[in-house]
């Protein structure tokens, strides 16, 4: 039975994430369990066992087991899903290239939680940052509203370009607190996601087909220029897919949101819940008369370079907040993207990199005002690090 007896009702992320699964009915769907993602599965194998949806729930021995049956299910033409978290998305890292590779437009929830080792159960990014250039599609979340949205936007999106789409909420922070969420009703939903029709499948021998060929270099390089070239005809597919949905829900997503960005003179780039804590702090500053403003990125794949430039062209200085070390020596994933987004502007503003929160440490909004003030010392010419640690023992 549907919990959908209130318009609002108060959820965990997993529990979002399972409702949304649950409205959209997907044909297949491979569960492994780990945490913190276990709970989606618990919750949507209850719906399976009720008779609530009518999908073939395969229990799998690992992680690289459920992206396998995934692919075998979307190769074969159904709407395939599966969530995972940390370790279990680096156990699927071999299959996740065969579905992008495939194009198959699978969706999957990863629920952030650090990479081991140390082993840890807590949140920070380093497992999706790990396959950034995997080929997915990448959607993260702020809170369980975002989360039950883009999972059922990243159906349509994953079936209109052919790619599979990951979408992402913060282990334990998301994954774990009650919020209220304003569910769809069910009839909507299944309006909205369609029905999937497959151009191909395995199972049509009719008219046969081969899928995963030897590809050796007569036609490796053509095969890989085509999977980039939907990436980056994605972002189309993503905005046309959020314009059918404000007309249908009346919310409005895009790639990018500002919180107060249009006149601030310095501002922080975020992605995930911290971006709740960064736009506290930019209230406090403002009251104080500091011109501060967030930019939080939705999709982080494909990259939108240009958005970004955009938003940013006219600040005097700018923090890229990471919730992952990059071991680049350099600062992490988000800053040199979003660094090499600003190189061609005339008047570049200045960026610097924080890293914070690693293996669920938690980011307080005192030290975002901080961030903050260091931003304002920076634009008016005086030095900060280029890469920082926020609230680390050092």
């Amino acid at each position: 039975m549907s919990i959908v007896e209130h318009e609002v009702v108060a959820l965990t992320g997993n529990e979002a994430a399972a409702e949304a699964m649950r409205q959209i009915n997907p044909d297949v769907v491979a569960a492994y369990p780990i945490t913190p993602q276990t709970e989606i599965m618990q919750v949507f194998s209850s719906y399976v066992a009720d008779g609530a949806v009518d999908t073939e729930l395969i229990a799998v021995e690992s992680e690289h087991s459920a992206m396998s049956a995934c692919i075998g299910a979307a190769a074969a033409g159904a709407r395939v899903m599966t969530a995972t978290s940390s370790q279990g998305l680096a156990l699927m890292w071999e299959m996740l290239y065969i579905a992008a590779s495939l194009r198959l437009p699978i969706v999957m929830v990863d629920v952030n939680r650090a990479l081991s080792g140390n082993i840890n159960i807590h949140c920070d990014h380093s497992d999706t940052m790990g396959a950034r250039d995997s080929g997915w599609i990448q959607i993260y979340s702020e809170n369980a509203q975002e989360i039950y949205h883009n999972i059922i936007q990243a159906v349509p999106i994953a079936e209109g370009i052919f790619l599979p789409t990951m979408v992402m909420m913060d282990g334990f922070i998301t994954s774990h607190a009650i919020e209220p969420v304003k569910l769809m009703p069910d009839g909507d939903v299944k309006e909205f996601v369609g029905e999937r029709r497959s151009p191909y499948s395995l199972l049509d021998y009719r008219n046969p087909i081969t899928v995963g060929p030897l590809d050796l270099p007569d036609y490796y390089f053509e095969h890989k220029r085509m999977e980039a070239e939907a990436m980056r005809q994605a972002k189309g597919v993503i905005l046309d897919v959020a314009r059918r949905f404000e007309k249908k829900f009346e919310v409005k997503y895009d790639l990018l949101e500002g919180y107060m960005l249009e006149d601030a003179e310095v501002a922080v780039v975020c992605i995930g819940s911290a971006c709740g804590t960064a736009r506290e702090a930019v209230r406090i500053l403002r009251d104080d008369g500091i011109k501060a403003g967030l930019l939080k990125i939705r999709v982080f794949r494909p990259f939108p370079f240009i958005e970004i430039a955009d938003a940013l062209k006219d600040k005097a200085a700018v923090a890229v907040m990471d919730r992952a070390e990059g071991m680049s020596g350099w600062g992490g994933p988000l800053f040199a993207e979003v660094r090499s987004a600003l190189f061609d502007l005339e008047r570049r503003p200045k960026v610097v990199n924080y890293i914070y929160g690693l293996g669920g440490r938690d980011v307080k909004v005192d030290q975002f005002v901080s961030v903050f003030h260091e931003l304002v010392e920076l634009a008016e010419g005086k030095p900060v690090e280029l890469v920082n640690y926020l609230g680390v023992r050092e």
